[in-house]
């Protein structure tokens, strides 16, 4: 971007005219820092602003690639240095005041620059960059060099400073962290090195961190074994591992905020909790300092935490949140605090002046004070800021003295155009947006977000005041507008109305209507010329749904304020045929447009495409909406939305967007005459801009950068300046009359007369009774102007149907009586009749909003109650899986009859595919690991039965096999076991000893099969548990038949008892509880009206049919009325059989008749008869029934006798998986240690290879240090030799004059000149805190030059001694300015020695240290293997013991039980009877090999005589084997007629001989012809041999004179140098020549080497 600015600057023609950047004013967004004692500067948008505290006088420096990133000085070189913002950024150094750029710094750093700082001494620049680097980096910035720099990803750095006192030193802290680095130099090579502070805790203690890696090594639990770091534990091998801490053990640290270097090189850092801390810069060691004094209990005041801080002697200067700079008065490790200086707003940057006379406080807004100190302190404002950048800017007419400005808070400020220094300033305390200067008066307008339009007038710049104050509506003000003449004032709000008031004050700022244009229009443009009588308008409105733009143009005639009642209807609206309102619409997206004067065109700024177009406008009037196509388009070279603005006089097309570059076009033909890059597209580019009335100056303001760049033509002449001027004149002279009168009609109008804008809106509406209920309590607020234009129409038809309106109100009244008794008759009746108070509302309107809300509320609470119920649902569902359907036997229990006992079976889930795999795949192993077993024991059974007697064989088989069968039975005790898993049947016989699970795949199967056993013993107990339950279904089912008639017997017997009926509760059938019987329903259930119908219509024609059935069936109701229903009387009938009397036993006996009284006794022997069958059957059903209650009783007591078993039997199972599990745990724990243990070594390992990497490297930095310090140190001791040197040889080199003056000049020799230092004034040394500070190189320099210019007065010749020659004084001058250089020379050196010897003895240290490490790596490593070893010999083993009491005969306890064994008594005895059986087979055997040991010495003898002979047989292979075996020999065995072929080949051989003959002598014979003559041939060669000699000679002498002659001369011929090349050549050549055969030679010779090794080793044979 800057090499297209420099392009287009130079395609410029040197007389054309241009821009250049007359001031600028921004405010600081970062912070302010000082260049000298008098001056400060900070960065503001594309700008570095320079301000003299004394005169007040601003400069600026540019920065040509954009926005200015970050600024740092240096107060020694008076430099600035500062960072762009552009892709791969650049440092720029600039010297001050001069403003010429230093050098220009490039790195590798992609983003942006966050930090840069300047060493105190030195020509040190320190950067820190942004994502994604993060790198820190040390520059040289005089040789532009990177010296070093190193990367710390993600680390954000928030303050970056280097050590005063000591440049080595530089500290980077942010809200978490501190770090120093240490800068280390050797030679020409630096190197950074981080050390981070550790911080204390939030509540200030300091925490004690232990070595996370070597932390657990000497812990050790004796019961769970060693004790691992969290790291180990977690499984954590990396690097991870090392700083891995839980989130329990971290606590929150102390977050700093700033920090500050003390003169002793220690470190103030403020944190944000208050706490102040003291870091030592060597040691990092950090002290919290207290606070002995609390400040006044102001309210604000109770906690200062310190933001920013600044050192002074005896403390520090600090400040916070509260506007207070406080003084840290600091004595050892406690301070105390004073109160400074109150400041208005928050402080968030203090710094001092270099000679600390003057302390920079800059506040949060951007505010910047100066307190100077001296016997009268003195504070004042040198920056004033605004809570926001500037939202407007316009010049006060006639534009060539003042401007204002507004912020979006509503700030107004008045600034003088020449400098750009503030005039005066009014606050509207209200929310602002736009802001236009009239150009016919000295008035101004201002359009707030509350829709108010403030008048403010500012004849008197320096007193501006608000005058008069509209408001529109209760939308924002989006823009306001002066049209050219200032006649009207176009304020546009965001509901898309358009405003037009009159722009007079002698008019009050009368609203002349208003009319609607789209939502959200873009811009506004006038167009009023001097020769018309009209005033164009037109706005730009977006269509974003159809990607186009839509231009309303309309026409305000200049007598608009005396006809304003016509043009509007009554709410205010101007009628759109009297404005003549037109609709065009473009194609395409626009984001300006602009109309020219001539209102012939339209310049419009595509929003998607680089061009700007212009339209041409119809002559021809139109309706509807016209569709304009481009007349003229050209590229725009903007990016981004942009926006034209039109100059005053109409000529200048001016275009603004996101680059940040202003272009100047010709508005007829759009081609760039003129141009200006004042922001950049970093900053958004500009935001707004405003030209002058004469053209001379430009206001441009940035969009998001807060700068404010004002613009002034350069070589502004001829055509371009002839025009403007001819238009400011003519508008001048044309609005100068107007502006003297309203000018002063404007001071005469008071701030009291504040109101809407017209004169019906200044009083009070007079509302009579009719009209209360209309106008509402709000009416006395302030109301907009459209609103009370709304409230005069709608006053105007009220009055207009007043009449009615009464009449309506007589029978609202009326029926308010009748509502009112309703009401008063509703509070009399029941609650349920009783209607709610809202039904009683007449408005159907608002009883239907009730009824809406209502079933509204209605569907949101049964939404969230179904929402509800899913959600209850499904978690129901999920846990019904989970542990229901998920199981294979679900979970119940069993409950005795009559005793309280309950039984639980175990809940089992079904085994999953992978665990069977599992399990089979341990079972096969365990097979094949037993089956090896049982081989290798008859393997070593039948080794053994060779050597021991038939009888004994025989015994040892019957033992083996009583022995087997034991196996077969049990594979282990129950005490070794561990459990009483075979009590249920299990097979244990694969598991594997509990002191045999050494290995980790042994753990792991053997708690599979322990998985196993625990299913096996649950599904035993569980198939048990299930035949009780289906004998208990069998009781309840016997029971239950057996009540039945018990039931009729109690039934029959009348008796009262109740029978006992057995049930299965809740708990035994639980799968109850998920079914919901209709008994548990409570409430009735909801049945729809048509569903309750037609089950009343079914009951009843089922009623009707059972009377018509009962009506039909006659042969029923006989046997009813006659036999009871019954054919035939049953047994079971006797006891309610009753015998009838006789009719005549209701007379009295007297009366009786014989007859009757026959009948009589039958009917008492009947009677009797039928008592007696009573009282049988009677006894008969007693009987039965105790007999059934007996069974029962039997039956149940039975069954709960077996329930009682079984619940010993399920605790038995119980405890059984308790053992299991129990083991499974200890198994667990053993994987998990020997996880840890693997971990553990597993990290140590990792560590000791970084560490070994480490070590590498650090013995790599110390040899490459000590080899730089040897060479440096022989190049010092060589430097060092020459300086002696030219001290022994003074006396030398002047030894042709006297002694005595060889003397005077030896002492002179010696002498040096004295170099006064600049003393500090004593004022200054008692203010500033750091002293003189070390040397830099410009100060050793500049000292250096001092010397230098002190030699020459001691060089000048009225020094010189008496009698000495001038030419000896100039040598002597020249030898001790040599000397004097050399001795310079030589500090220097020893200087730089001196850092290499400290960096090599650092390197040193580093490696030893990590020595050190390596060697603890190591030996935690031995700890930790035997460790290791240890944990798995050392099991856990369990074991059954039986409960009981065992008596000692000694009563001698033993407290100590480390190498005890625990073993069974019973096991002791029979290993004792198998000793004693063993003891004496051993006896026997040892007869017996008695006997056999004399067989086995001869056997041995024998043995080893045939081992003998074996060696000596194996020799001779040996020996034949490597014997030469050539082809003639191979071929002489293979050949079966070897001697016939040997003939053939002698045959052949002889022939060839004489062949060969035959050629040597005609060979010999031709090499003697040849030789003949060759010999004639050098008899003839010696002759010319002995000619040419003669020749020689005399070509020699010539030679020779020639030779002679070139010396003389002194130069030396071309054919010479080409001779000599030559012979060098050959040379070469002869010498490669005789290399290639040495090495043919030896080729040659290995060659022969390989092959004779081959040759010798064939045939390979094998050695038997």
């Amino acid at each position: 971007m800057v090499q297209d600015q420099e392009r287009e600057d130079s395609h410029q023609l040197s007389g054309s005219p241009s821009l250049f950047v007359r001031w600028v004013h921004g405010f600081p967004k970062q912070n302010v820092q000082f260049v000298n004692n008098e001056t400060i500067c900070y960065p503001s948008g594309n700008y570095v602003i320079f301000i003299n505290l004394e005169t007040k006088e601003k400069t600026v420096l540019q920065c040509v690639s954009g926005i200015v990133g970050i600024v740092a000085t240096n107060i020694p070189y008076e430099v600035v240095a500062f960072s762009d913002r552009r892709l791969k950024p650049l440092i720029y150094i600039y010297d001050f005041p001069g403003m010429t750029r230093r050098t220009k710094l490039k790195g590798n750093v992609l983003l942006d620059y966050t930090l840069l700082t300047f060493s105190h001494c030195g020509t040190y620049l320190a950067s820190y960059s942004s994502l994604p680097e993060y790198e820190l980096a040390l520059w040289n910035w005089e040789s532009h060099i990177i010296l070093c720099k190193k990367s710390q990803l993600g680390v954000d750095v928030s303050q970056m400073t280097f050590n005063p006192m000591n440049w080595h030193q530089l500290c980077l802290s942010s809200s978490s962290a501190v770090t120093v680095w240490t800068i280390e130099r050797s030679n020409q090579k630096h190197y950074l090195r981080p050390k981070s502070v550790k911080l204390p805790a939030e509540d200030g203690s300091i925490l004690d961190e232990t070595d996370i890696i070597f932390s657990h090594s000497l812990l050790k639990d004796p019961i769970y074994g060693p004790v691992f770091p969290l790291s180990a534990i977690a499984g954590l091998v990396g690097e991870e591992a090392e700083t891995f801490r839980p989130k329990d053990d971290l606590c929150p640290l102390l977050h700093p905020t700033m920090h500050c270097w003390t003169p002793t090189s220690d470190l103030y850092v403020g944190c944000e909790e208050g706490h102040l801390l003291m870091i030592n810069g060597d040691t990092l060691k950090v002290t919290v300092l207290n606070k002995t004094e609390e400040p006044p209990p102001l309210g604000r005041r109770n906690i200062i935490s310190p933001i920013t801080l600044a050192y002074q002697k005896e403390g520090v200067l600090a400040s916070g949140i509260d506007g207070f700079v406080y003084s840290f008065l600091i004595k050892d490790s406690s301070y105390k605090v004073q109160d400074f200086i109150e400041v208005e707003e928050p402080v968030e940057h203090l710094v001092f002046s270099p000679n600390y006379r003057m302390l920079l406080i800059q506040t949060e807004k951007g505010s910047t004070y100066i307190y100077t100190f001296g016997e009268e302190p003195t504070f004042e404002k040198v920056l004033a800021s605004y809570d926001a950048n500037f939202q407007a800017m316009e010049f006060i007419t006639p534009g060539n003295s003042h401007f204002m400005t507004l912020t979006s808070s509503g700030d107004v400020g008045v600034w003088l155009l020449e400098n750009g220094s503030p005039v005066s300033s009014i606050s509207l305390n209200t929310p602002s947006t736009v802001l236009a200067c009239s150009p016919s008066s000295h008035s101004a307008a201002v359009g707030t977000v509350g829709g108010s339009v403030h008048f403010l007038n500012v004849a008197d710049v320096k007193s501006p005041r608000e005058v008069h104050k509209a408001f529109l509506s209760k939308a924002s003000v989006q823009d306001v507008i002066y049209d050219q003449r200032g006649i009207y004032l176009l304020a546009g709000t965001s509901e898309g109305y358009i405003f037009v008031i009159n722009a007079k004050p002698s008019s009050s700022f009368q609203i002349l209507g208003y009319t609607e244009v789209g939502k959200g229009f873009l811009q506004i443009s006038t167009v009023s010329v001097l020769e018309t009588d009209i005033v164009e308008v037109m706005v730009l409105i977006p269509l974003p749904e159809t990607e186009r733009s839509r231009l309303e143009i309309f026409t305000l005639p200049t007598i608009l304020p005396q006809v304003a009642a016509s043009f509007a209807d009554e709410r205010g609206k101007l009628r759109d045929e009297f404005i003549h309102k037109y609709l065009y619409e473009i194609e395409h997206a626009l984001s300006s447009a602009v109309l020219d004067f001539q209102s012939q065109r339209i310049f419009g700024f595509c929003s998607h495409v680089p061009y700007i177009c212009s339209y041409l406008l119809p002559e021809t009037e139109h309706t509807g909406v016209c569709i304009l196509k481009p007349l003229q388009k050209v590229k725009s070279r903007h990016y981004g939305h942009g926006k034209l603005y039109l100059s005053s006089h109409g000529l200048w097309l001016l275009t603004v967007a996101k680059g940040g570059i202003l272009y100047i076009r010709d508005a007829y033909t759009l081609e760039t005459f003129a141009q200006c890059r004042s922001h950049s597209y970093q900053g958004q580019g500009i935001q707004s801009l405003k030209v002058s009335m004469d053209g001379q100056d430009i206001l441009v303001n940035g969009r998001n950068d807060g700068t404010l760049v004002c613009l002034k033509w350069k070589r502004f002449g001829g055509v371009l300046a002839t025009d403007s001027l001819h238009h400011y004149l003519k508008l001048s002279t044309s609005l100068s009359n107007t502006m003297d009168e309203e000018n002063a009609c404007m001071h005469t109008i008071k701030r009291d007369s504040l109101d809407l804008g017209s004169d019906h809106e200044k009083t009070q509406l007079n509302i009579d009774s009719s009209q209360e209920e209309l106008v509402s309590a709000q009416d006395m607020k302030e109301i907009s102007w459209i609103e009370a234009k709304s409230q005069e129409a709608i006053k105007k038809e009220v009055n207009q149907f007043s009449k009615k309106r009464k009449e309506i109100k007589k029978g609202i009244k009326a029926l308010a009586k009748t509502v009112q008794s309703m009401m008063e008759e509703n509070e009399t009746v029941d609650y349920i009749a009783k209607l709610e108070q809202q039904e009683f509302s007449l408005d159907l309107e608002e009883l239907e909003r009730l009824h809406d809300e209502s079933e509204e509320e209605v569907a949101k609470i049964r939404k969230d109650a179904e929402m509800d119920n899913l959600a209850k649902r499904y978690l129901a569902e999920l846990i019904k899986e989970e542990c229901w359907n998920s199981m294979a036997v679900k979970g119940r229990a069993l409950k005795c009859f009559r005793l309280p006992y309950m039984v639980e079976n175990f809940p089992m889930k079904e085994r999953t595919a992978k665990e069977l795999k599992e399990l089979e795949k341990v079972l096969q192993q365990k097979k094949i690991e037993t089956e090896c077993l049982k081989l290798r024991m008859e393997i070593v059974e039948a080794q053994s039965a060779v050597s021991l007697g038939k009888k004994h064989h025989e015994e040892d088989d019957e033992e083996e096999e009583e022995e087997n069968v034991t196996a077969k039975d049990t594979n282990l005790p129950n005490y070794l076991l561990g459990s009483l898993s075979t009590d249920f049947g299990v097979d244990t016989s694969f598991l594997s000893s509990q002191l045999e699970l050494h290995s980790r795949e042994e753990k792991i199967n053997q708690i599979t099969l322990l998985k196993d056993i625990i299913y096996k013993v649950k599904t035993v107990f569980n198939n048990e548990f299930n035949a009780a339950y289906k004998q208990k279904e069998f009781e309840i089912a016997r029971v239950r038949e057996r009540n039945v008639r018990i039931q009729e017997i109690i039934l029959d017997l009348e008796l009262e008892e109740t029978v006992w009926q057995p049930e299965f509760e809740e708990c035994e059938k639980p799968e109850r509880t998920l079914v919901v019987e209709d008994s548990e329903i409570t409430v009735s259930k909801h049945v729809k009206p048509w569903k309750k119908a037609k089950d009343e219509l079914i009951t009843a024609q089922r009623i009707e049919q059972w009377f018509t059935f009962q009506d039909s069936d006659m042969r029923h109701r006989a046997l009813m009325d006659m036999m009871g229903g019954v054919l035939e009387v049953k047994k079971e009938d006797i006891l309610r059989m009753v015998i009838p009397q006789p009719a005549f036993m209701t007379k009295p006996d007297a009366v009786w008749s014989e007859e009757e009284r026959k009948q009589f006794k039958d009917y008492e022997k009947k009677v009797k008869e039928l008592n007696e069958e009573r009282d049988k059957y009677r006894k008969s059903l007693e009987a039965e029934l105790k007999k059934l209650q007996n069974s029962i009783q039997e039956s149940t007591q039975a069954f709960d006798e077996h329930l009682k078993r079984l619940f010993e039997r399920r605790v038995k199972a119980e405890m059984v998986v308790n053992q299991e599990e129990l083991k499974i745990t200890n198994l667990s724990f053993s994987l998990l240690l020997d996880e840890e243990l693997s971990s553990r070594e597993l990290c140590l390992n990792n560590y000791l290879a970084r560490k070994q990497e480490e070590k590498i490297q650090t013995s790599e930095a110390s040899r490459n240090a000590k080899e730089d310090l040897d060479m440096y140190k022989e190049h010092y001791d060589n430097l060092l030799a020459e300086d002696k040197v030219l001290d022994r040889s003074f006396k030398k080199e002047f030894s042709e004059i006297p002694v005595h003056q060889v003397d005077l000049l030896y002492k002179l020799f010696k002498r040096r000149p004295k170099i006064h230092k600049q003393k500090t004034p004593q004022d200054t040394a008692n203010i500033v805190p750091f002293g003189e500070r070390p040397g830099s190189d410009k100060l050793n320099r500049d000292a250096f030059a001092q010397l230098m210019k002190a030699m020459d007065e001691l060089d000048n010749i009225n020094n010189m001694p008496e009698g000495l020659d001038v030419s000896v004084w100039e040598h002597f001058c020249v030898t001790r300015r040599v000397k004097v250089e050399n001795e310079q020379k030589v500090k220097q050196k020893a200087a730089g020695l001196m850092e290499m010897v400290a960096f090599l003895r650092k390197r040193i240290e580093e490696d030893e240290k990590v020595q050190q490490s390596i060697e603890k790596v190591f030996r935690e490593l031995i700890l930790l293997q035997e460790e290791k070893v240890e944990f798995q010999l050392n099991l856990t083993i369990q074991i059954l013991l039986k409960q009981g009491q065992v008596e000692l005969e000694n009563f001698q306890l033993i407290l100590e039980y480390s190498d005890a064994i625990l073993i069974n008594k019973s096991i002791i005895e029979d290993l004792n009877s198998v000793v004693r059986t063993q003891g004496q087979k051993k006896v026997t055997s040892m007869m017996e090999s008695k006997d056999v040991h004399k067989g086995i010495f001869q056997i041995e003898w024998e043995h080893k005589k045939m081992e003998m002979e074996m060696e000596d047989l194996n020799q001779k292979a040996w020996d034949i084997q490597m014997l030469f075996f050539s082809r003639d020999r191979q071929k002489f065995l293979n050949e079966p007629h070897y001697e016939t072929l040997i003939g053939i080949q002698i045959g052949i051989m002889e022939q060839t001989i004489a062949v060969l003959d035959k050629t040597h002598k005609k060979n010999v014979e031709n090499c003697k012809k040849l030789l003949k003559k060759l010999e004639r041939f050098s008899n003839r060669k010696d002759v010319a041999n002995y000619t040419l000699s003669c020749n020689l000679r005399d070509e020699l002498v010539a030679v020779s004179e020639r030779r002679d002659i070139c010396n003389a001369i002194g130069s030396k011929l071309t054919c010479e140098k080409i001779a000599k090349e030559q012979y060098e050549n050959m040379m070469q050549q002869q010498k490669l020549t005789n290399i290639s055969k040495q090495q043919a030679e030896q080729i040659s010779i290995l060659q022969a080497e390989v092959e004779r090794l081959r040759m010798r080793t064939f045939p390979a044979l094998v050695q038997m």
